[in-house]
């Protein structure tokens, strides 16, 4: 029997095998559901801090930490300079962010299609895979996420999620925004002749600032 008889045979029995009654299809859900943590891949390291710094850097993304809100000016300083950046970029307009001293970099709202450099803030991230979430909103702007070269992001120690169903569940009851978007490292495709090109879809440099305490 060729491999495409065997396809066919296995859709034809599929067809004719009595199919399970759906209260025994919910049991079995059920059953899978009851301790997620048997299904759930175990977190690269047991804090959640440490864990999502590890697949977040291991997928090019770059990391620093700060004790508060106040010290993200001088941190996007470092970040620009070090990448040979003009002083500048485009800011998500939100009080935790445009009240913050900027003396010594220049920001403003509006997104260009050529941005350099964005800075914006995500809700939560998920140590399982390095990735942030960012919902959009009237202060969240969602072509900060899109259109600089090197986009900064923002995200509280405090609002790191141990795996994705946990936003999920956060998200029960709550009301759907309208753009949700999960950024799982720089964009970069090696689709054009096998070359990695970074930037293909998105910012090809992505930056976390990790603010370790609140207030």
């Amino acid at each position: 029997m060729n491999p495409r008889d065997r396809i066919l045979a296995a859709i034809r029995d599929g067809l004719t095998t009595p199919r399970p009654e759906p209260e025994a299809i919910a049991a079995e859900a059920v059953a899978l559901l009851a301790d997620p943590d048997q299904a759930r891949p175990r977190l690269a390291a047991p804090d959640l801090a440490e864990a999502f710094g590890i697949k977040a850097t291991a997928l090019g993304t770059t990391l620093e930490r700060v004790a508060r809100l106040a010290d993200i000016p001088a941190a996007v300083g470092r970040y620009l300079a070090a990448h040979g950046l003009p002083p500048g970029l485009a800011l998500q307009p939100t009080p935790a962010l445009t009240d913050l001293d900027w003396n010594g970099v220049a920001v403003h709202q509006g997104i260009a299609p050529d941005e350099p450099a964005a800075l914006g803030m995500a809700l939560w991230g998920i140590a399982e895979s390095g990735s942030l979430v960012i919902h959009s909103g009237p202060e969240t702007p969602i072509l900060l996420s899109f259109l600089p070269l090197h986009h900064i992001i923002v995200l509280h120690e405090a609002d790191l999620l141990p795996h994705l169903e946990d936003y999920t569940a956060r998200m029960t009851g709550q009301a759907a925004p309208r753009n949700a978007i999960l950024i799982t490292g720089p964009s970069g495709t090696t689709d054009i002749e096998g070359s990695y090109v970074r930037g293909a879809h998105g910012p090809g440099y992505l930056h976390v600032i990790l603010v370790t305490r609140q207030g």
